[in-house]
């Protein structure tokens, strides 16, 4: 049946983040301070967390990532993240969409928009796949589930590992192009573990995106994981990748909003993303592990502890609001200082 292998890759890629290690190295976000401020002149209860991404106003600059669908046990996964996402104010999206092309039937394991309504939404689709389907076909894809907006996964490191991965990226940058020409719906640049740099950022704002999910190492690692899935080692591998603090910096001046995945674990963490150029953070697997655990209720804890965190952050930085975030004054040091040095960043 066609999809048939990818509906069983998505089920064991479930069962693994869930169950099993699959993070490695370091965000980087360990070397970036935020300078403390003991005259903040602020109240806490006054701090106000909220943002807009894409002309949607967040109570706090966070996406639930996406990370599952097509499978049923994903079903449940979706309803109650995306309904902690709804309760709470924040962005939610769905793990790729390639089985629902491949299998419309499977629609269903990835529509929240009846627990949803009015949450900033995301769909997802591969950038080999976006270059065998023609935009009207995605374009489908998204009405079909109520997205506002499209996650354009790039994962070559992932592919490259995967027994049954696709190892030719050739074309997808023209297709890419065409997406974003005549998709009509925005469209997010996303990696998945390993990092954007500053020549990929710039290759997708020509492209025509209008956000990057910069996707950075130091949280979930696919290629890892798909390593495992083949019985194979990754060797040296296991720490290839840009770490997420050091892909905010590449992408942070090419002009476009900013999403910071990749690690992030903490509310101190995505204000120092923010600090560093970032416009919101986004995670998956605590998510995943946390509706595991305890569904809705789980989740939405999560969401209520990121929110308070960054709330204490932002108060000891002598910031009241998102804005005044994204200038406080921050020292970089160690091995993302290096990185950021050579790469003539700072």
């Amino acid at each position: 049946m066609p999809g048939e292998k990818t509906v069983k890759r998505k089920a064991e890629h479930l069962d693994m983040c869930v169950r099993e290690d699959v993070e490695t190295g370091s965000n980087g976000f360990s070397d970036v301070t935020l300078v403390h401020r003991s005259l903040p002149e602020l109240e806490l209860k006054k701090i106000d967390t909220s943002t807009s991404l894409l002309g949607k106003k967040l109570s706090l600059p966070l996406v639930i990532s996406g990370m599952t669908g097509g499978v049923e046990q994903a079903r449940k996964v979706n309803r109650d993240l995306a309904a902690a996402a709804q309760e709470r104010g924040i962005a939610f999206g769905v793990g790729s969409q390639r089985a629902m092309i491949e299998r419309p039937e499977l629609k269903e394991t990835y529509y929240v928009r009846d627990v949803a309504p009015d949450i900033l939404l995301f769909g997802n689709m591969g950038i080999t796949q976006i270059a065998k389907y023609e935009p009207a076909r995605v374009r489908k894809m998204l009405e079909d589930t109520g997205a506002n907006a499209l996650c354009v996964h790039l994962n070559p490191a992932q592919e490259v590992f995967q027994t049954e991965g696709d190892w030719d990226f050739t074309g997808t940058l023209p297709a890419l192009r065409k997406l974003c020409r005549e998709l009509r719906y925005p469209v997010i640049g996303k990696e998945v573990g390993h990092g954007i740099s500053r020549e990929t950022a710039k290759q997708l704002k020509q492209a025509g995106v209008a956000a990057i999910d910069v996707g950075g190492s130091g949280g979930t690692n696919w290629a890892y994981i798909e390593a495992k899935r083949a019985g194979t080692d990754l060797g040296e591998f296991k720490h290839h990748g840009i770490p997420t603090a050091a892909a905010v910096l590449e992408c942070r001046k090419v002009g476009l909003p900013i999403i910071a995945t990749g690690g992030i674990r903490s509310g101190l963490e995505i204000a120092k993303a923010i600090a560093l150029g970032a416009t919101c953070a986004g995670m998956a697997l605590p998510f995943l592990r946390a509706q595991a655990s305890g569904g809705k209720q789980m989740a939405i804890r999560l969401v209520d502890r990121m929110q308070e965190e960054l709330g204490r952050a932002m108060f000891l930085a002598g910031c009241r609001n998102i804005r005044e975030l994204s200038k406080a004054d921050h020292v970089i040091k160690g091995d993302l200082y290096a990185w950021a040095s050579q790469r003539k960043l700072v």
